[in-house]
């Protein structure tokens, strides 16, 4: 069934048998009559049937199958969704749960794709949710990991099958299908029905109903087109000039290495640009597309992941920095401006011996356009030509630091740790000598606060050692015992024996010198007391 977009709205939102919630919920949004793909998707989806549609993007499919999903999905259980939509972007994830989300309070909608930290998505799942809108590529890992289960999905929409198809995608497709046991409706969008798409329709659909949209006026009719030829080292130059003219700008590369390495060319010409690609982490490619979405950035420099999901308004020109891989590349690039009826102008720059690829390009696209030299000059502004950037956003980022400097301020910090550690047992050893040291009378010389940590450390070692009660053997005890003893049998040989005048001075003398010195030869430890009874 092949309809276009001129034809008479004949069928409102209520009479499709759309729910009451959602009416309201899409007259908020000011939307008040179906698109072509809506009136003839939204009754098919909803009497149970499997729908194949040809729809451009911009035609409105997401709100065509988004509309019956709402309505007709069963409550989720913890790991278990009742209704899965496959996307081949992070971007088109995103604006597919958005879209959704816009219609309903009473449905959960979860989002799994890569490039993001698994914690959020896991935590999403084992809780429990009704819609799950993913990228192959994640659910497949989440599917191995267990931590999502399709038997319980019912319906299943496969949104951009030919995108899917350019990247490689089907076969993960084909393997996520196998694994929805339960499901009963296969609904499919794709913006040609050919190929490997047609595959899907074949042994994964029953009986389809196609439904093929033509716009009245496309974006490709819209855009004004132009093919400059101009040498390879000469394209930056003419494309911070184009950009100038005519933004905002999305730029398509080829690589995610050329988009960075043309952002930083164009910063030193004056063009703020941010670039965004597969290689990119999923917030950093929302920050860019906030940036280049409120005009905070004169360009958007993409590979093809962008020539898909990405719905940004009042593009103004659209740039071929690479030749696209083939003339459906082109219409997807092409199509990020002159949409919602408005213009926009799409430039294409040419190698010299590159012109054969464009004209044969030209044909298969439908466009027939001179091959000239460039000419800046010549473009028309389509949007506001005073428009001014926006103030940049102040990002406080934490500065990176390399691991070696982070071991080195670990190492600091543990070092500044102990030193902590042992100044403050030395100010309680020092306190405790204080204390001992007035309690025996002794006087300690004051030490002032400017004295170094070495000397209070070297100071409490030696309060310490002299502090602590001497230990004895028990050879030393008996050691001491016997010279006792020899002692007083010398003394009581010596009372009978007639001594020199003065020789009992001496000996007292020498006593007292032993006794005050401790009893014991230089170098020798000293003995300790003992007491008259032992235990």
């Amino acid at each position: 069934m092949s309809i276009t977009e001129s034809e008479p709205r004949v069928l409102t939102f209520e009479e499709l048998g759309v729910p009451d919630a959602v009416c309201r919920s899409l007259q908020h949004r000011g939307i008040k009559e179906p698109f072509a793909i809506q009136r003839v998707a939204i009754a098919d989806i909803m009497q149970g049937n499997d729908v194949c549609g040809a729809a451009p993007t911009g035609s409105g499919k997401t709100l065509a199958f988004g509309i019956p999903l709402v309505a007709m999905t069963s409550k989720g259980s913890p790991r278990r969704p009742t209704s899965l939509v496959l996307s081949p972007t992070r971007e088109l994830a995103d604006q597919i749960a958005s879209e959704i989300k816009s219609l309903t309070q009473s449905t959960s909608i979860t989002t799994v794709y890569g490039g993001v930290a698994y914690g959020k998505q896991v935590n999403a799942l084992k809780y429990g949710t009704d819609i799950l809108v993913a990228c192959p590529g994640r659910l497949e890992d989440l599917m191995e990991s267990g931590t999502v289960v399709l038997d319980h999905i019912e319906r299943v929409v496969i949104d951009e099958a030919d995108r899917m198809a350019d990247m490689g995608f089907l076969p993960a497709v084909r393997r996520i299908l196998d694994a929805t046991t339960s499901r009963t409706q296969t609904i499919l969008f794709s913006a040609t029905l050919d190929g490997d798409v047609a595959h899907l329709v074949k042994h994964y659909q029953n009986d389809p109903v196609r439904h093929e949209v033509v716009p009245e006026h496309n974006s490709i009719s819209l855009a004004d087109h132009r093919f400059w030829t101009v040498a390879r080292d000469a394209r930056v130059s003419l494309l911070a000039e184009t950009v100038a003219a005519a933004w905002p700008t999305i730029v398509f590369c080829r690589t995610r290495h050329g988009a960075d390495r043309l952002t930083k060319q164009l910063a030193r010409g004056g063009i703020t640009a941010v670039s965004i690609h597969g290689g990119k982490s999923q917030p950093q490619r929302t920050r860019a597309l906030a940036d280049f979405t409120e005009h905070r950035a004169h360009a958007l420099i993409a590979t093809d992941v962008a020539a898909r999901g990405i719905h940004v308004d009042d593009v103004t020109s659209v740039v071929h920095f690479d030749p696209p891989e083939d003339h459906k590349a082109y219409i997807h690039r092409s199509g990020r401006t002159a949409r919602a009826g408005q213009g926009g102008v799409v430039v294409s720059l040419i190698e010299p011996n590159g012109r054969r690829a464009a004209r044969r390009m030209q044909r298969e696209v439908g466009i027939e356009v001179e091959i000239v030299d460039p000419d800046v000059t010549s473009l028309t502004p389509f949007g506001d030509p005073t428009a001014t950037l926006a103030p940049a956003l102040k990002v406080h980022e934490r500065p990176r630091s390399s691991s070696k400097n982070r071991r080195s301020k670990n190492r600091q910090g543990s070092q500044s740790k102990n030193t902590g550690v042992k100044s403050s047992r030395s100010r309680h050893d020092a306190s405790k000598r204080n204390d001992m040291s007035s309690t025996r009378g002794d006087q300690q010389p004051h030490r002032g606060q400017g004295s170094r940590q070495d000397d209070q450390r070297s100071e409490a070692r030696r309060s310490n050692s002299n502090d602590r009660p001497r230990r004895t053997t028990e050879a030393q005890q008996d050691r001491q015992r016997r010279a006792e003893a020899d002692g007083s049998s010398q003394n009581n040989r010596g009372e009978g024996r007639q001594s020199k005048p003065g020789s009992h001075r001496k000996g007292a003398k020498a006593g007292q010198r032993r006794a005050s010195s401790g009893g014991h030869r230089k170098g020798q430890a000293p003995r300790a007391r003992t007491s008259s009874r032992r235990g």
